[in-house]
């Protein structure tokens, strides 16, 4: 049988994640499907980034799985809080994942340079990627993760040590890469932020999902108390 032309949904099922004798997620289950940006907000230390590198596949369940509906490995990837630079040239770092991909080498250039263009970084690429701000290497990383052309996004709090100016850049190049039809999962603390982007929200509370509606809904009328409490600001860990 042929493999699908998608690689979604994407199906959390009955997923639990366990480190050290402490249990962080538990019976988390979810379907991720194409569309506007899928938003995991809940306080620190609720499991976010950990549910996270679970569904990218960084980590491996200690409970349940993960599900996919085709073949992921080379159509998904992930953007961290802080990025780690190649000591080389932008391009350089931007042309490498493409190496790594298997990417033909007569197409790593152009491609890395669109996705330079695609986050404005263009006009840099021969700047050693070292010396650019820390919005800039940020907006890099997402250029890096573009090129490869992924259907879906993963960004761990990408904005989280960010000034105002450079949040707003990267907000941007996440819209642009959602109206092109990347799917985008990505966590945030901050609740402006998840307004600005969510087209759904997943409320993750004390290890599980406890909540997972369109973003409209979840922000006027949320389903369960300890979501109402969170959006007020009293929701203390």
């Amino acid at each position: 049988m042929r493999a699908p032309d998608t690689i979604l949904p994407l199906r959390a099922e009955g997923l639990g994640f366990t480190a050290g004798g402490v249990r962080i997620l538990r019976d988390v289950s979810l379907i991720i499907e194409a569309g506007a940006p899928t938003i995991v907000i809940g306080a620190n230390g609720a499991g976010k980034s950990v549910l996270l590198r679970l569904l990218h596949g960084l980590l491996a369940p200690t409970e349940g799985r993960v599900a996919w509906a085709g073949l992921a490995a080379r159509r998904q990837a992930m953007v961290f809080q802080r990025p780690v630079l190649l000591r080389r040239s932008v391009l350089a770092n931007a042309v490498y994942p493409l190496h790594l991909a298997g990417v033909a080498r007569t197409e790593r250039e152009a491609r890395a340079r669109d996705a330079l263009a695609l986050v404005g970084l263009g006009d840099l690429a021969d700047r050693p990627a070292r010396r650019l701000s820390g919005g800039e290497q940020q907006r890099l990383a997402l250029a890096r993760a573009a090129a490869l052309h992924p259907e879906v996004l993963f960004l761990d709090e990408p904005c989280a040590s960010l000034d105002p100016t450079a949040t707003k850049a990267v907000e941007e190049i996440v819209l642009a890469l959602a109206a092109r039809g990347t799917k985008i999962v990505m966590t945030t603390h901050d609740l402006g932020q998840a307004r600005r982007l969510a087209g759904e929200v997943v409320f993750v509370h004390r290890g599980r999902v406890a909540e997972h509606a369109p973003a409209p809904h979840f922000f006027a009328e949320p389903a369960t108390p300890e979501a109402a409490a969170f959006l007020r600001g009293e929701l203390v860990w």
